[in-house]
């Protein structure tokens, strides 16, 4: 018989499930805490309005004790006092400053007293007393090398100035009394801090007694609201805040930029709307808070599964940014002052300045400041502190196959058959939690699975992959050896008394591993190791679901806050990074079940991520419906994760709820053919969605798409690579290409592909058949229909390309680009590997174009000790010493692995037999009209002459030419002459 708790904690989880799997209504805002609900958040939204309505004779109660102020080897060092209200005395706040050699600063500010320890837990909490700064060790990999050379000097009007950044053209200028910081560059002010006096470090102090005793006078009444100091209820649950107040708070201002982007994950447009009330924003601040948000809304500041605290601000020709480095559930509102260079202006020629306003719950205020001044700058700075995108297996760039849930090895087997006879590419097949027993991850459905091995082996035998899903969560049940060892060892996180914390997920009762434990993490890639994991294969790749943590009975559907971590951190402090710890664990496991002389890459699928996740693999966008509002939400959602550092993501196609139309299908489809990361998936209660099940009519545009992403699989992977080298996004907005194009800073319904100048404009409106792209103006505004070759000039306006459902997705070839694919349809990626290359050129007006090739094995880390081919393929005009005085064309293949290695040589070999067997040029000159043959020069070969065909283009078009089977190797130099 159940007791009365494990049985209201059964009711509970009936509940959510049915919720889940009889989706009738969207997200359940009860479930979900509004500003007001949240007690630090209403209380640094109340501290900002209380400045606010005070106005000039506010005085922000912090300033830096110029006595304590040093500036040594790249770093200032200080004291910042502030006055209590509670006339309580003095809090020392501990500053530090570090000018890194990048150009960015680190503003980092502690408290004297909980880094010391010298406050009491209240209940007796085991609790860890310090503010948690271990969020660091998690996210920053590099680039924390200080700038040796900066200088300072200090004014008599209390301020100390410092110059640092690469040129010394960055000042910091510190204000000591109130404190406030204005960093310029090159003498004008980019981003202020505290100039509005919202700086608020809630200090620990005693929890006061304020009953009135009998015979006793009433105690004062507080300065400050402490309704939500000591604890607080949501959702059934009470949060015994054994640390009391600990928020911190900045107001930063961004003078001058109108427009701001990042700080996914949310489902709104990729410019920044406002939140406190102005026309067309939000009433609410956009939330920081890792949610398993099924059915999540549109057009919300809502928080979603994933948090980067990454915060860009542009303008025309300057990009600057913040990095808010704190792992608690965080908080933004922003808002947009417009003023006038001229009071009679009547707001004509003025400029307007974006005040946002941070806030968590706990932790230290740590903010890293980008100065730019391109968006470029800002993504390379921001990846060398936290890492930059994985380089994927190849096969990961392919089309993804998903469902919950493929109930058989057969049905496996089958659905793969039924992709090869319908000639449909795919590299992987997924499952989701059905294929366990009983929900116990580990383990195979002995019923349903009882041949995992011969399954793969199918699969395996024309290059395909398999990805099954294992989530934190560890099923509770008797005779079961993980949970056995998750107990006994201590290995899971605890409740707030220092127990193994108990929860509901789709196991029922279970406990969640504590990826925080380096314990934990060496017990967790025993798991994987082929001998401990029978049924899988090297071929088996991983996906984390539910790992913000979800916990069907909890708050919010997560973890209690005041729960305990390895080491005695609360949940609060770590919250957000919780999901990349996890899938740290497992990305490290993958790599432990290889030998350790040849890994593999791993995969892993996550929905929870933090800044630094990029490193571990890709994220999709989470539950989303198939609804047309869906479709078109994914497109600014995944942009806003690329330039926030994560290019590997992706949204469900066809939408995870419900059953799309198979308008909405194909659509989606054509659209998810250009996300980075390219999955289908689908609820367990929703129809069969594979291709081959389509309509004729709908299933012919869906193979076309899917056989347009594999042709361009080669200039994919090498974005990727660039991703990988460099942060530049694989996905990437208007705004970032053109920097200089305001009327282009808001649109976020057409992006580019890496450097392939490839213009993507998905239609996303249901009966629309055509699509209008927005073409910026520039001095190279030459665009090419990639399928037509009509040809298209930018200058600020839009064009109209036909858009049948039958036909493509509306894509143009910015001139001046070179990009690479393969032309011949197979059956999965790995099948494609030495395949011939065809380059695609399109000229720019001056008759020139460049692109990049990159190439390595596709799943090894070889390519990090030199395995691969990287080339620059250049084609330009000369002046010609002939007689005729033509101009001179050639197209050259330069070699950009400047530092080759034995192992290189032996990568190159193997790709030997590997060459371009055709050539296109658009934008071909009428010079060429005539010309049968070009010579080809490569090394080590003799000059030969190859055949050419120049073509006119009709009306409208581009006149084009082609080189057939020019025969040069990708792996070595050579020359086109035209």
């Amino acid at each position: 018989m159940l007791s009365p708790k494990a049985g209201a904690y059964l009711a509970l989880f009936l509940t959510f499930l049915l919720s889940i799997l009889n989706p009738a209504d969207a997200v359940k805002h009860e479930n979900f805490k509004t500003c007001d609900q949240s007690g630090f958040c209403k209380r640094n939204r109340g501290y900002a309005d209380k400045a606010t309505a005070t106005g000039s004779a506010w005085t922000s109660p912090y300033q830096l004790d110029s006595k304590t102020v040093s500036v040594r080897n790249g770093q200032l060092t200080g004291v910042i006092l502030k006055t209590t209200e509670e006339g309580s005395g003095i809090v020392r706040l501990p500053l530090t400053i570090s000018f890194l050699d990048s150009g960015v600063a680190r503003i980092t500010v502690d408290e004297e007293k909980r880094q010391k320890g010298e406050i009491e837990l209240r209940h007796g909490s085991p609790a860890r007393k310090e503010r948690y700064n271990g969020v660091q060790d998690w996210v920053i990999v590099g680039g924390l090398t200080l700038d040796q050379e900066t200088t300072k000097h200090t004014t008599d009007q209390g301020k100390t100035i410092v110059s640092y950044g690469p040129k010394k053209n960055y000042q910091a200028v510190i204000k000591h009394a109130p404190f406030s910081i204005d960093f310029r560059r090159d003498e004008e002010t980019q981003i202020k801090f505290n100039t509005k006096g919202w700086l608020n470090m809630e200090h620990w102090r005693p929890k006061l007694d304020r009953e009135q005793k009998e015979g006793e006078p009433a105690p004062p009444e507080p300065a400050e609201d402490e309704s939500t100091w000591w604890e607080e209820s949501f959702g059934g649950n009470t949060d015994t805040k054994p640390k009391g107040p600990e928020s911190v708070g900045l107001d930063i201002t961004f003078p001058g930029y109108e427009h701001v982007y990042g700080i996914p994950e949310h489902a709104g447009p990729l410019s920044l709307k406002q939140t406190r009330g102005a026309s067309g924003g939000y009433d609410q601040p956009y939330r920081l808070y890792n949610s398993d948000v099924f059915e999540y809304e549109m057009d919300t500041p809502m928080t979603l599964y994933g948090a980067i605290p990454l915060m860009q601000a542009h303008r025309k020709d300057s990009t600057v940014g913040v990095f808010w480095l704190n792992a608690a559930e965080t908080w933004v509102d922003i808002v947009k002052t417009k003023t006038s260079s001229n009071p009679l202006s009547l707001g004509i020629g003025g400029t307007t300045d974006t005040q946002t306003h941070w806030f968590s719950e706990s932790g230290l205020l740590d903010v890293f400041v980008f100065l730019g001044p391109t968006p470029k700058s800002i993504i390379q700075d921001y990846s060398e502190l936290t890492g930059y995108s994985q380089l994927p297996q190849h096969f990961a760039l392919g089309y993804h196959q998903c469902r919950w849930n493929y109930v058989t090895d057969e049905d496996v087997k089958d659905v793969d058959r039924k992709f090869d006879k319908h000639k449909i590419p795919y590299d992987v097949i997924w499952l989701d939690i059905e294929y366990t027993e009983g929900k116990k991850y580990f383990t195979w459905d002995k019923d349903n699975f009882p041949d995992p091995l011969g399954m793969q082996k199918q699969l395996d035998s024309h290059g395909r992959k398999l990805v099954i899903i294992v989530d934190p969560h560890i099923k509770n049940e008797g005779n079961y050896p993980v949970v056995d060892t998750l107990k006994s060892q201590n290995l899971g996180i605890n409740n707030k008394e220092n127990n193994i914390f108990e929860g509901w997920c789709w196991p029922g009762s279970s406990y969640w591993i504590d990826a925080f434990n380096p314990s934990a993490l060496a017990w967790w890639k025993s798991l994987f190791a082929y001998a401990n994991f029978p049924g899988t294969t090297p071929n088996t790749f991983l996906w984390n679901d539910m790992n913000e943590p979800s916990v069907f009975n909890g708050p919010e559907t997560t973890m209690p806050k005041d729960n305990l971590h390895f080491g005695n951190w609360e949940h609060r402090d770590v919250h957000n990074v919780n999901g990349l710890t996890f899938v740290n664990a497992t990305y490290e496991a993958l790599l432990a079940r290889d030998d350790p002389k040849h890994p593999h890459r791993p995969f892993v699928l996550t929905r929870s991520f933090f800044a630094g996740s990029q490193r571990q693999g890709a994220m999709w966008t989470g539950d989303n419906l198939a609804s047309w509002d869906h479709l078109e939400a994914s497109i600014p959602m995944i942009l806003n994760q690329n330039i926030a550092g994560f290019s590997f993501s992706g949204a469900d196609v066809g939408g995870f709820f419900g059953n799309p139309s198979k308008e909405l299908q194909t659509r989606w489809y054509q659209a998810g053919a250009f996300y980075p990361f390219f999955r289908a998936h689908a609820h367990i209660d929703s129809r069969r969605r594979e291709p081959y099940l389509e309509a004729s009519g709908h299933v012919e545009p869906i193979i076309q798409a899917l056989r347009l992403r594999y042709s361009l699989l080669p200039a994919w992977y090498t974005s990727f690579h660039t991703a990988h080298t460099t942060g530049e996004p694989v996905m990437r907005p208007m705004w970032y290409v053109h920097p200089s194009d305001e009327a282009g800073f808001a649109l976020d319904d057409q992006f580019y592909v890496g450097d392939t100048g490839l213009l993507v404009k998905p239609v996303l409106k249901e009966g629309v058949t055509s699509a209008d792209i927005y073409l910026p103006p520039s001095t190279n505004a030459l665009y090419y229909d990639y399928f037509t070759f009509e040809t298209y000039t930018g200058s600020g306006k839009t064009v109209k390309l036909d858009a049948p459902l039958e036909g493509h997705t509306p894509v143009l070839m910015h001139g001046g680009h070179i990009l690479a694919r393969k032309e011949r349809p197979r059956r999965s990626s790995a099948l494609m590997k030495f395949d011939p290359y065809t380059l695609v050129i399109a000229l720019d007006n001056a008759g020139e174009a460049e692109g990049e090739l990159y190439i390595d094995d596709g799943e090894s880390f070889e390519y990090q000790n030199g395995a691969f081919i990287h080339r620059r393929f250049r084609c330009s005009s000369s002046p010609s010493s002939s007689s005729d005085g033509e101009p001179h064309f050639s197209l050259v293949s330069d070699n950009l692995n400047t530092a080759p290695t034995k192992q290189t040589s032996a990568f190159t070999k193997t790709m030997k037999d590997v060459r371009v067997e055709k050539i296109i040029i658009l934008g071909a000159p009428k010079e060429w009209e005539g010309v049968k043959e070009v010579k080809v020069s490569e090394d080590g070969e003799k000059e030969r002459k190859v055949v050419f065909g120049w073509k006119g283009g009709e009306t409208g078009k581009a006149a084009w030419a082609v080189v057939r089977d020019p025969g040069v190797r990708v792996g070595r130099g050579w020359k086109v002459e035209f």
